[in-house]
């Protein structure tokens, strides 16, 4: 019988649909890094911290942009819900890795736990007055930084091993390696001019979460080429 012009027209359902999970990647590099940003502007224009481009300018720290007025609780409404989402990102390249057919990165999904849990006690921290506060932010922001780091080399590492990926993957230990220069270079500026050296860390902290988030970027844009998706049973 032919349709009418109020006929619904019937389609296969199948088994199973799939749902791309590059978003996810997407969202776990964007949700700090327009975080920080949109905290220093809004710090900024409250007259909190000056205005500067912090990325050459040691004009403020991270942690300064998102500790007072409205920044503040900008600030945490990003970063809390953007650990959770690290979390996640890192118990999926491990699953991606598997796809991939590499037996590597077992230790992601801990390593995205620990720098996951070091940003919470972090974020929860920045903002409150206190030696256990402090030591929280310190112990917080190293172990986020020193953690990641090691995963997105780890995962870097494994990817620079695969015959489609080894070119993008050798490209990422070079970021890592990069990044790791800039926080060896800190160290030693610290040593050299200690007088400048808390200026000179805050420019550095800009660059070494910018490199991290690249990162995250680089494997959203992976996890795309790749068709890296999640199986979900259709309706």
């Amino acid at each position: 019988m032919q349709d009418g012009p109020h006929t619904v027209r019937s389609r296969t359902v199948t088994s199973a649909d799939t749902l791309p999970l590059w978003p996810v990647a997407l969202l776990a590099g964007l949700l700090p890094f327009l975080t920080i940003h949109v905290s220093y502007l809004v710090s900024a224009l409250e007259g909190h911290v000056r205005w500067c481009v912090p990325y050459w300018e040691a004009c403020t720290s991270i942690s300064r942009a998102g500790r007072y007025g409205t920044a503040y609780f900008l600030f945490k409404a990003g970063m809390i819900p953007a650990a959770t989402l690290l979390f996640a990102f890192w118990i999926l390249n491990r699953r991606w890795l598997r796809s991939l057919g590499l037996d590597a990165g077992r230790s992601l999904p801990w390593l995205g736990l620990a720098s996951s849990l070091a940003l919470l006690a972090y974020t929860i921290a920045l903002g409150h007055a206190g030696d256990l506060f402090h030591t929280l932010r310190r112990i917080g922001v190293v172990g986020w930084f020193g953690l990641t780091w090691i995963a997105q080399l780890q995962l870097s590492a494994a990817l620079a091993r695969h015959d489609r990926m080894g070119r993008a993957g050798r490209r990422l230990v070079g970021l890592c390696v990069a990044a790791l220069g800039i926080g060896i270079l800190s160290l030693i500026l610290g040593l050299l001019v200690p007088a400048r050296h808390d200026g000179l860390e805050d420019t550095f902290e800009w660059v070494l979460a910018a490199c991290l988030n690249v990162h995250a970027f680089a494997i959203a844009w992976l996890w795309r080429q790749s068709c890296f998706t999640a199986t979900t049973a259709a309706a």
